[in-house]
């Protein structure tokens, strides 16, 4: 990944080169949310992929959370800016797989970005299972290591997660989160995905039935 600034518009962009094909972003680049990064090219040469993206002048959820957890207003407003982007990503069949601090960004502005689409797919009701094994070890569903096929539910899977480090700095199955969020972290990792929120409008619906302590 190279990082370089636009000798004209002065702007940051970032040039990310791989192996495979970029349909993923291919689809991302026609999104416009203000969640999401913009992507300026996203091209397969047959071999390798190329896409060209907006740079997140910001910092990562990550970086914020090595100085502690955040509070539950703080960590509602994080997951409400997320509940938005994933509703209009899962309305396009893209399945994030790889939900995790490092790969959520807060802008200058405080606007929060979803970002790193590598370990993404697109959702399609005529296959059985994921092909790859892809996402990170500790935010991935079950079905992400070839077991079923990813859906929407994968991703609440790894919200569920990160709810519970926001709220507490760790995983949940290390220590998971005693206060009123409990009951839906609870149901976002279940490991069978019909045990979890159907939707992210299911999941936003129950979680905004509690009033975060500030």
């Amino acid at each position: 990944m190279l990082r370089y600034r636009h000798k004209k518009t002065k702007q940051e962009i970032v040039f990310k080169k791989f192996t495979g094909q970029c349909e993923v972003y291919a689809l991302v680049r026609k999104i416009v949310n203000i969640h999401l990064p913009k992507i300026y090219q996203a091209s397969f040469d047959g071999e390798k992929s190329l896409v060209v993206e907006e740079y997140i002048n910001g910092i990562s959820v990550a970086d914020v959370l090595s100085e502690g957890a955040y509070s539950e207003s703080a960590a509602a407003n994080i997951m409400n800016q997320l509940f938005e982007v994933l509703a209009v990503l899962h309305s396009e069949n893209i399945v994030h797989r790889d939900i995790k601090p490092e790969n959520i960004m807060i802008s200058s502005d405080g606007v929060v970005k979803l970002i790193d689409f590598s370990a993404a797919r697109i959702f399609s009701r005529y296959k059985s299972n994921d092909t790859k094994a892809l996402g990170t070890i500790g935010f991935a569903a079950p079905e992400q290591y070839g077991i079923d096929q990813s859906d929407a539910r994968t991703d609440i899977y790894a919200l569920g997660i990160l709810l519970n480090i926001l709220l507490t700095g760790q995983h949940p199955l290390t220590y998971l989160y005693p206060g009123r969020y409990r009951k839906i972290i609870e149901k976002c990792i279940e490991t069978i995905p019909d045990n979890r929120y159907a939707s992210v409008f299911e999941l936003k619906k129950q979680f905004n039935k509690i009033k975060p302590a500030a």
